[in-house]
């Protein structure tokens, strides 16, 4: 990830107008104060990539693989990928409306209401970036536990948390210039177990049956399993967190995404190529009993290149799953900033003038902390994906909205009102199937938006101030 040469010095601040009209009139026309813009459209792809790749594709091929064939398998990705370009569309255009850090937080916020962009913030804080911080650290405990380090996985996961949030609130040149580092090692290392699965590997359609299989279309499984693909995509709108520190986070901020998915998706689509062209079902169970984790990566490189070959590929896996927990813990703290600024957590979360919000970062590095011991990998999975997926078309449906106002200054194109209707209509279907099958993922997120709107009523009641 690529920025201007970083510095601990204090740039100097602007000011700018935000005024963007709904149908309830201007809802966000105070002064926002921002730092100047260090991020441009490398920097942004960078970011991107790097929260997209992570635990969920070299989690999910295993438990997909119980119910769905090879073929299957690879037409949920190929769903997702969908799915994920056309989300990406869709806030490429409300990113344009709505160029300020925060999210989801800010988007719904500002262009549908305040209790869903406060709804949204929570979310986003509890799990769309302490849950994903924490199984990643889960799965680089389990690859280091394959190299033979001997220590509690548990704990080794909680250090690594430990150590990436004292990095990012360290200052601003610690933060991106990990971030940076990070970014280039893993692409590297993403590559190279590619190729060596590719030409290594086997490249015939493989002819295994799942364990589970069935006559007809497994619908309900395969559905099921787009909330594992929606969980490894998720990450394609990471610089939408951080608009506002890109030097042209209109221009910027959309194509970083598009670009970002695009890349990524092609790498999912081989990487899971490998898999299933080099893996049964019951060899990813035998791993999941022998060592309670999936580390996929690790048994396809014993299988390729032998004992030796596999621990290198582990070590590079363990930097893989770094590099995303970096980008998380990069991002996710300036949707808590952004919420503190508009008065609905303690200013102190906000972070000091031109400073890195530490406090705000210190927080979700506890969240992910507690989260390391408190889930198990794949409940989180497919609860942070359904979640997730209904907060992304929360967001979009808001393009409708201005789309056909009569006060609205700028409206979105025709395509990307094209895109958001395909991305909530994917996103629908996955839900309705998604509770319908798992009443409890239901229960979990019906409990997750009660208590984050009883939390919005008592901030409101509690505060005159908030906008």
């Amino acid at each position: 990830m690529k920025t201007s040469p970083a510095s601990d010095q204090p740039p100097h601040r602007t000011n700018r107008s935000l005024a963007i009209k709904t149908g309830r009139g201007i809802v966000s026309g105070q002064q926002e104060t921002t730092t100047v813009p260090r991020l441009g459209l490398w920097s942004g792809i960078g970011m991107v990539v790097a929260s997209m790749i992570g635990s969920g594709v070299f989690l999910s091929a295993g438990y997909m693989a119980q119910d769905l064939s090879p073929g299957q398998i690879l037409a949920a990705w190929v769903v997702g990928l969908v799915l994920a370009l056309a989300g990406a569309w869709a806030y490429a255009a409300v990113a344009m409306l709505v160029p300020r850090s925060g999210g989801e937080y800010r988007y719904l916020h500002d262009l549908l209401h305040p209790s869903l962009g406060y709804l949204a913030g929570w979310v986003s804080l509890l799990v769309g970036f302490s849950a994903p911080i924490a199984i990643n650290a889960v799965a680089a405990a389990a690859f280091a536990g394959a190299l033979g380090l001997k220590i509690n996985q548990s704990l080794l996961a909680a250090l690594l948390v430990a150590t990436l949030t004292t990095v990012h609130a360290w200052g601003w040149r610690s933060s991106v210039g990990s971030q940076n580092a990070l970014v280039l090692l893993k692409s590297a290392l993403v590559l190279a177990f590619v190729v060596i699965g590719l030409s290594l590997g086997t490249n015939r359609w493989p002819t295994w049956q799942p364990p589970h299989a069935s006559a007809a279309f497994p619908l309900s499984p395969f559905v099921g399993s787009l909330f594992y693909v929606a969980f490894a995509f998720s990450g394609w709108n990471a610089a939408a967190y951080a608009a506002s520190e890109f030097r042209d986070p209109r221009r910027d901020v959309p194509r970083a995404m598009l670009v970002g998915c695009c890349l990524v998706g092609v790498v999912y689509l081989v990487v899971n190529w490998v898999f299933v062209a080099n893996l049964t079902p019951e060899r990813a169970i035998a791993i999941a009993q022998e060592s309670g984790r999936l580390t996929l990566g690790h048994l396809i490189m014993t299988q390729l290149v032998g004992v030796t070959g596999a621990k290198i590929m582990s070590a590079f896996m363990v930097v893989t799953f770094l590099s995303t927990m970096s980008a998380y813990t990069y991002a996710g703290p300036r949707v808590c900033s952004a919420m503190a600024k508009d008065g609905f957590l303690p200013l102190a979360l906000a972070g000091g003038q031109d400073q890195v919000p530490r406090w705000s970062v210190v927080l979700q590095g506890g969240l992910a902390t507690a989260l390391v011991f408190a889930y198990q990998v794949q409940e989180v999975l497919q609860n942070i994906g359904a979640i997730l997926t209904l907060f992304s078309a929360l967001t979009v449906l808001a393009l409708f909205k201005v789309r056909f106002q009569k006060t609205a200054q700028a409206r979105p194109s025709t395509a990307s009102l094209i895109a958001a209707a395909v991305f909530v209509v994917l996103s629908a279907w996955m839900l309705y199937y998604g509770f319908k099958d798992s009443p409890s993922l239901a229960g979990w997120v019906v409990a997750i938006c009660a208590a984050a709107l009883l939390a919005y009523t008592l901030t409101r009641t509690l505060s005159r101030d908030v906008v």
